[in-house]
């Protein structure tokens, strides 16, 4: 008989916006199942009616959409489907391999700080034959011998000892399953065969595996589990602590194929060592026994070197058709009817083989759309304090020959450099003191082509005010 079709599934809890982590672990899915010709399938586990929001969970709709991971079939609210979980919980509880407690957290510390040993619950109630009421909760009766193993794809054998496995809670005070009983009840049913997720959710596996086996669920799906991503000091992600969200990277100007390329590295790699490559390759070589174990370092910079080679790859008309979110909005340093599009489109080219990011675009152009340009003070006083006599000389040389001279780059060209050379001042000196002048700050794009798009008369003006100031 031949195995069943590849079937995996994605989870996330929609008690906070989907994190990089999440984003990772959705992608290894996605990945792993198109390689393979299966399915995956998107589980919304919102049981925890409390925390569950419905606009987290549209953010995780978007962001999956961004990273243009898609899925298959219907997803499923676990929202819908309590009664099953409620149905699993009861016969668990009917055939003794499930009891109720009211132990509180308090009360559990307490016994435990008297008694010593591993910390925990330690079975107080399991023969207490408790009712239903406030403040009870069900709890799983958890073998006192043996172990439980699985085979993982990333890590080879897990063994857990059962002795060591607390009774876990399976449903709440309120009545509400947890997300054990819940997952493993859905699993089942969805027919999941693969369980990629985080490292950080292995010491639960041997739980759901354990209600598989007193459910008589038959089969055991095969797991991932996939190691964590870490911070430069080598710590796991934290939203306290790192930019974790998804959402953030689409605000900050992330192209969503350089995110999904770089995500992809985070764990695994390419057999041949290339690493930036379309999706489809990655797919095409993706080996979920391949991925490592040790913890994977979510490198910003080497994230921006992604971002930055994708946006070069960009035909120019998509580049500026993918930048206008951050031109055009209340968001942009200069007045909506100040934006002039074939203006941008000019310099656009020379925007795009310098930016690593497209939330970086306005700082390159904005010295087109304002009346004045916003003076970087770092800038002013590098290149006109303390190069004060060199910005004089180029300033007043230039306000005279600007006025004449025909406005063309090969004319500027011809004009600027060699006065600067004439006067002993080298060609980055030269065009500093004009640069800072008309753009405000040191760095942008080429000056020659900023000086044409912006024209002789804003240009003479702006030079005229820096000259002035000095």
């Amino acid at each position: 008989m031949s195995p069943p079709p590849v079937r995996v599934r994605f989870a996330p809890s929609p008690t906070g916006y989907l994190h990089i982590g999440g984003a990772r672990t959705a992608l290894f899915n996605w990945m792993f199942a198109r390689q393979q010709g299966g399915e995956m399938l998107l589980r919304i586990e919102d049981t925890d009616a409390e925390r569950s929001q419905p606009e987290l969970i549209e953010a995780i709709f978007r962001a999956l959409d961004w990273l243009g991971i898609d899925w298959d079939g219907e997803p499923v609210h676990q929202s819908d489907r309590l009664p099953q979980y409620v149905a699993a919980a009861e016969r668990l509880l009917a055939e003794g391999r499930a009891y109720r407690c009211d132990c509180t957290q308090d009360v559990v510390k307490a016994r435990h700080e008297i008694a010593g040993g591993p910390p925990g619950y330690d079975g107080f109630c399991r023969d207490r034959d408790l009712p239903a009421g406030d403040g009870v909760v069900v709890r799983f009766r958890t073998p006192d011998e043996g172990s439980t193993v699985f085979t993982d794809l990333v890590r080879g054998e897990v063994r857990f000892e059962n002795a060591v496995l607390e009774d876990f809670v399976i449903v709440r005070s309120n009545g509400l399953p947890m997300f054990l009983v819940a997952n493993a009840v859905d699993d089942a049913d969805m027919g999941i065969t693969h369980v990629v997720r985080g490292e950080d959710l292995i010491n639960v596996t041997p739980k759901g595996l354990l209600l598989r086996e007193a459910l008589g669920i038959e089969g055991t799906p095969a797991f991932a589990h996939l190691p964590l991503i870490v911070n430069e000091k080598r710590q796991k992600l934290s939203k306290r602590r790192d930019d974790v969200s998804v959402g953030d990277y689409i605000d900050r100007g992330y192209l969503a194929e350089a995110m999904v390329n770089y995500l992809a590295t985070l764990g695994w790699g390419p057999p041949d060592g290339v690493e930036i490559r379309p999706v489809a390759e990655i797919i095409g070589l993706f080996r979920l026994t391949d991925v490592g174990s040790s913890g994977a370092f979510f490198d910003i910079k080497k994230l921006d070197h992604f971002n930055g080679e994708y946006i070069r790859a960009l035909p120019v008309e998509q580049f500026i058709a993918r930048s206008q979110p951050w031109l055009v909005g209340d968001a942009t340093p200069w007045p909506a009817e100040a934006y002039v599009p074939e203006l941008f489109a000019d310099l656009a080219p020379l925007v795009q083989e310098r930016v690593k990011r497209l939330d970086e675009v306005p700082g390159y152009v904005d010295f087109v759309f304002l009346d004045q340009p916003e003076f970087d003070d770092a800038s002013w006083q590098k290149v006109m304090v303390k190069g004060h006599d060199v910005a004089v000389t180029m300033l007043d040389g230039m306000l005279d020959a600007f006025v004449t001279c025909k406005w063309t780059v090969a004319v500027l060209e011809a004009t600027l450099f060699p006065f600067g050379e004439a006067h002993g001042i080298k060609k980055g000196a030269a065009q500093a003191p004009v640069r800072v002048a008309v753009s405000g700050r040191s760095v942008g794009p080429p000056l020659l082509e900023s000086l044409v798009a912006l024209g002789r008369d804003r240009v003479l003006l702006r030079m005229r005010t820096a000259r002035d100031r000095l």
